[in-house]
């Protein structure tokens, strides 16, 4: 079966998020059969880095953590970027992927439940990725996701989103799921107004080389003190 049509058969199950582990367990250390693996980091993530604001969070080192690790290839460069890095996913499979492909690596990977994670993650990281987790979310659970990828992150950190977009008007199609910037904004305006408080660095909505119409969304999110935010820009868009 096409990996993309299994991934949205076993997202259709009760559970909304074991079958992560379903689909890791069958896969049995395949790439081709986990829809989002590309065998390498993600691009949106590598040509962050390459960015001033990317250039800032690899110089100022700190801890890192990536949210839903999968096999292990965005952890691996936030490593090498000199970032002392935490990796979890819900799925026992998945971690176990990660570690048998890297097994002289850095990162400490750990199988942990995003909507109930270890107590001492709280406010511990300087950087936190977010890689089409979200989408892969039913609405319902994402609008607990958010806010719990904000208690992550240490007072000055940063949080970096990357999900797969969508115009308004289109159908949905493929897994993860696409989302469109309306369906993302209120979700960060309501993470942005709570504890702790977030402010809006970025939102950037791109269109991808590899294919045509392929869109991206990739935001991020501060924490900090009201200063901080006054001195964003007023549209950071």
């Amino acid at each position: 079966m096409d990996p993309e049509k299994r991934a949205q058969e076993l997202a259709a199950t009760a559970d909304p998020l074991r079958w992560f582990e379903t689909l890791y367990a069958e896969a049995a250390g395949s790439l081709d059969r986990i829809p989002w693996a590309l065998g390498r980091a993600e691009p949106l993530l590598e040509s962050w880095l390459e960015t001033a604001r990317g250039r800032e969070v690899v110089e100022d080192g700190g801890r890192a953590l990536v949210v839903g690790c999968g096999p292990g290839d965005d952890a691996e460069l936030l490593a090498r970027q000199g970032l002392r890095t935490t990796a979890f996913d819900h799925a026992p499979s998945a971690i176990a992927l990660a570690r048998s492909r890297f097994p002289e690596s850095r990162v400490t990977y750990e199988e942990a439940n995003l909507l109930n994670p270890p107590a001492e993650w709280t406010g511990r990281f300087d950087f936190v990725l977010e890689a089409f987790t979200l989408q892969s979310l039913p609405e319902s659970l994402r609008a607990l996701a958010l806010p719990a990828l904000g208690r992550f992150l240490a007072p000055g950190g940063s949080l970096l989103i990357l999900t797969r977009g969508r115009c308004a008007q289109e159908p949905i199609s493929g897994f993860p799921m696409p989302l469109a910037r309306a369906e993302l904004e209120p979700l960060i305006a309501v993470r942005a107004a709570g504890p702790p408080r977030l402010w809006l660095s970025s939102f950037e909505d791109l269109l991808g080389d590899e294919a045509p119409g392929e869109r991206w969304l990739r935001v991020e999110l501060r924490r900090g003190s009201e200063r901080d935010r006054r001195r964003a820009t007023e549209d950071p868009r």
